[in-house]
């Protein structure tokens, strides 16, 4: 039986370990979110991923010392 889009793309997202997700945010950070993407050349959700991987270096060094 042939697998419908949605299904290709949910087996897909599960092969990767990706799964989508949703906020709500004020429209100045979704604004800037996607200016610094841009500006980049990277997708808005790998510069989330850098953000929080810096965020949480800084916190453990922060509070580690």
């Amino acid at each position: 039986m042939a697998l419908t889009p949605s299904q290709i793309v949910a087996k897909s997202d599960a092969r990767r370990g990706m799964k989508a997700k949703s906020y709500k945010l004020p429209t100045t950070l979704i604004d800037k979110i996607a200016e610094l993407s841009a500006q980049h050349n990277i997708s808005q959700g790998e510069l989330l991923r850098q953000a929080v991987e810096l965020w949480e270096l800084s916190f453990n060094t922060q509070h580690t010392e």
